[in-house]
């Protein structure tokens, strides 16, 4: 099965591929650069210093590469809850993979950043203030979206109407934790409280095999809050790299706030699951 951007398979001729036909490509009703709107893509990447940074382009180009995979991260997630709402659990379990295979390339894709000189950096970054990447809607849309929902965070986009209604409907809806611990309830397992949250998540450690496509789902969770915490390491390693402990471009302290974010997990209970699980002892046949 071919996508719609690869080539048909193409039959060689006394072992020489065919000559490409000189009306290739002409009056196509769609194309690559058409269908993928890259002369429009390539225009999106404007600088800001003068005369420009040679590094901009490159801090440009990865910031808004990642917020292409944030977009595509909301997508499996909101798929993903209304899968496990459904009690599609094979087909959650699909969609989280996607979330986690992209966001072990977020992980390793920060250091990108790393092949600026700490003095190119410094060229263009006065010109980002007050910009931060604080205020990166979507990617408070995932942290909402996977059961981190802060008002204080969503009162900072006060004066962005378009990230705030975005935001609103996010920490109304059901997130990704509340659907997971549903799902557990539906399945007579007690999730109504902290401690019985936890208790549910030592139930099924326990018992793998019978609790299967709920165990993968939660070792996927645990992933995906494992990965962002990474990325959040990362990111604080790059931002020290570059710039030491200077502060944000937003007025934050710098390192010091991002550290502070190294405590955040959507799945709380699912970690503090591990510190009580045991062995079950045989029971005693007399």
């Amino acid at each position: 099965m071919h996508s719609l951007l690869q080539p048909k398979a193409v039959v060689m001729v006394s072992g020489k591929l065919p000559d490409m036909s000189s009306e290739y490509g002409q009056n196509a009703p769609l194309s690559y650069n058409k269908y993928l709107k890259v002369p429009e893509l390539i225009k999106l990447q404007r600088t800001l210093s003068e005369p420009a940074s040679h590094d901009e382009l490159l801090f440009i180009v990865i910031h808004q590469t990642y917020e292409l995979w944030f977009k595509q991260i909301l997508h499996e997630l909101d798929a993903t809850i209304k899968w496990i709402e459904e009690g599609r659990t094979f087909r959650a379990n699909h969609s989280l993979r996607g979330v986690v295979s992209i966001e072990r390339i977020l992980v390793t894709q920060i250091h990108i950043l790393e092949s600026m000189a700490p003095i190119g950096f410094l060229e263009f970054r006065d010109k980002l203030n007050p910009a931060s990447g604080f205020q990166s809607m979507q990617f408070r849309e995932l942290e909402f979206a996977s059961g981190a929902k802060d008002e204080k965070i969503l009162n900072s986009f006060k004066d962005d109407e378009f990230a705030r209604e975005r935001l609103k409907e996010r920490f109304r809806s059901p997130s990704l934790a509340d659907a997971f611990w549903g799902l557990l309830q539906r399945q007579g397992l007690n999730t109504e409280t902290h401690d019985g949250r936890i208790a549910a998540t030592v139930e099924i450690l326990t018992h793998p095999e019978k609790y299967a496509e709920i165990y993968n789902m939660q070792d996927l969770l645990i992933e995906h809050d494992e990965l962002i915490i990474s990325w959040r390491y990362n990111h604080i390693q790059m931002v020290e790299r570059m710039l030491g402990m200077k502060r944000g471009t937003g007025g934050s302290e710098g390192v010091g706030y991002l550290m502070s974010t190294l405590t955040k997990k959507f799945f709380p209970e699912l970690w503090e699951a591990r510190t009580h699980l045991s062995i079950e002892k045989p029971k005693d046949e007399n």
